[in-house]
């Protein structure tokens, strides 16, 4: 988007006052939201549209259609049978650095000296990156740590949910790591002509400016991750037990209580669910995110609404009448295991479990099977399902960097960045024949039991950088039932209102978020009661969610125009 023809820069006062410029103001609103950042006591919000140092768009077709065409992104294109694979990185360049990239890991961390960090090394060039896997579970709270010591490494991966535990994550981006814009604007597409392909929403959710203030200091930070759509998790179900209960899949909550009860025995050790916190707000109605909506001419936070109390309710009958397992709150059980065990019938898990645990399936290592419940309502409402079209994450690379060595690190970028369908794909996404994966019967690669723990379960090379496209791929019937379930409940997709923004809340917002999410915990696993709630609440709003309102409002009406 053109700066304005005035040439003026737009300060985040006469941003705010762009819903009074009359006819002209509230046509071209958007036009100068995408100008300009904002800024609100210790909170900034960057924009995403609007850009002109960014990478120039150079098209990399992939040379295969997919077999099940969708709307792209919320309801992507998916792949019901294996192709021939391509080869999409025809000039290899070659590499002769070493560097650590921080990861985390859920689970136990592979073996550094498997064969599928030294075939992928090779494969993109000579350049060797060794992967630091530190435990996921606490990665968000202590990478924050690592960030401020400098202590990460060449590079560190940080998913966007992350992000939440990152107060004023723009001054650390912009005094920790790379500046990529010099590199990266115009046209890249002889050297990286993949990453040249992801295109300018994709880059600009990885720009952050040095000056919140200033719309001419936005640059390039990060390298972004695959661009998601549709719904990212989802609340699975083992399809044999519930067969076995003789009950339909659920549909209200209700319901989901009826066979909850059905299924569980506390002394038999068999409980319905495992973890129910993050996933089910969305059953009752409640916002994503931040947990702001906008009702009857104004944000609310979610525990402001009644709703919300009705959603600590559920989770506390859960835990009263002993429907989920004892030790949930401990956060030390694996979840996945006892899925698999049969101990639980639900799991809250993203999408890539439904891969995971079908490829157990296939590989007789699990039985049964497994499925997703659809969109979840308190009987007679519309259901809302948590969709967002974003960014995977990113990864950042050190500000200490040379520039040669931020170079070879790109080449490794643009590698990773080839879409299902090629070979690199399927060596970054599978590993070595006959050691982490053989194909099947119809040709479609099945992982072993080390390509199990070596190459799908981690995080590894397979998110470094994002996919020029993204389909669903899979087993033939999983894809076709995920294809079906986001075309099912697209219409209940939640409307982001945010749209065109990051939001960063002010740090008293998310220590005082942070400190609720606590406490919401303490009533569901009945270390507290439910009349405490409305204390809570108002702590919350108190203690920084009022500061936060104050901010997020400002944001909304810069870019809605109210």
């Amino acid at each position: 988007m053109a700066t304005p023809s005035d040439g003026s820069i737009f300060r985040r006062r006469s941003l705010f006052k762009a819903a009074g410029l009359g006819a002209a103001g509230a046509a071209g609103l958007p036009f100068i939201a995408a100008c300009s950042d904002i800024e609100s006591g210790s909170g900034t919000a960057q924009v995403q549209t609007g850009f002109d140092f960014l990478p120039e768009y150079k098209e990399w077709k992939l040379p295969l259609e997919p077999d099940l065409v969708g709307e792209p992104p919320n309801h992507p294109s998916g792949f019901t049978s294996y192709p021939e694979t391509v080869q999409a990185v025809t000039d290899l360049p070659s590499g002769t650095g070493t560097y650590e990239l921080t990861v985390p890991m859920w689970g136990e961390a592979p073996s550094r000296d498997d064969e599928y960090y030294a075939t992928v090394n090779e494969a993109w060039g000579g350049t060797v990156v060794h992967l630091r896997h530190s435990d996921g579970n606490t990665y968000a709270e202590t990478s924050q740590q690592w960030l401020q010591a400098n202590e990460f490494g060449d590079a560190i991966q940080i998913f966007s949910w992350m992000l939440y535990a990152h107060p004023n994550f723009r001054e650390t981006v912009v005094n920790s790591f790379y500046d990529l814009t010099d590199l990266l604007s115009g046209d890249i597409s002889d050297r990286w002509p993949l990453l040249a392909s992801l295109g300018d929403e994709v880059w600009a959710r990885a720009v952050w400016s040095t000056d919140p203030e200033d719309p001419e200091s936005a640059r390039i930070f990060g390298i972004p991750g695959s661009m998601l759509g549709g719904t990212q998790n989802a609340m699975f179900y083992r399809t044999d037990l519930l067969e076995q209960l003789g009950m339909e899949v659920p549909t209200t909550t209700a319901e989901v209580l009826e066979v909850a009860r059905a299924f569980s025995d506390d002394a038999a050790g068999k409980w319905a669910f495992l973890g129910s916190d993050w996933l089910t707000p969305a059953w009752f109605g409640l916002a994503s995110g931040d947990g702001w909506a906008y009702i009857d001419g104004k944000l609310v936070h979610n525990s402001e609404r009644p709703e919300y109390t009705e959603w600590l309710e559920f989770r506390r009958i859960l835990h009263d009448e002993k429907l989920q397992h004892p030790d949930i709150a401990s956060g030390t059980l694996d979840t996945k295991q006892l899925f698999k065990a049969g101990t639980s019938l639900f799991q809250q898990d993203g999408m890539t479990f439904w891969s995971e645990y079908t490829d157990w399936v296939n590989s007789g290592e699990a039985p049964g099977g497994i499925g997703t419940l659809g969109a979840i309502a308190v009987e007679g409402r519309t259901p809302l399902v948590h969709a967002k079209a974003d960014v995977e994450g990113w990864v950042f690379l050190n500000k200490d960097l040379s520039q040669e060595q931020v170079e070879e690190l790109l080449d490794v970028a643009n590698f990773c960045s080839a879409p299902y369908g090629t070979k690199e794909w399927e060596l970054l996404e599978y590993g070595v024949e006959g050691t982490h994966f053989n194909y099947g019967e119809d040709g479609t690669p099945v992982y072993t039991d080390l390509g199990v723990s070596v190459v799908q379960a981690p995080v590894n090379y397979k998110t470094f950088s994002g996919e020029v496209q993204k389909f669903l791929t899979g087993p033939p019937a999983m894809v076709q039932a995920l294809f079906d379930q986001n075309a099912a409940l697209k219409e209940y997709f939640e409307e982001d209102i945010w749209a065109g923004v990051r939001v960063e809340a002010p740090a008293a917002f998310t220590a005082a978020a942070q400190n609720l999410q606590d406490q919401e915990n303490d009533v569901a696993y009945g270390r507290a009661e439910l009349s405490e709630i409305p204390a809570m609440v108002e702590t919350f709003l108190n203690n920084g969610g009022e500061e936060g309102r104050e901010h997020f409002t400002a944001v909304y009406e810069s870019l809605h125009g109210e």
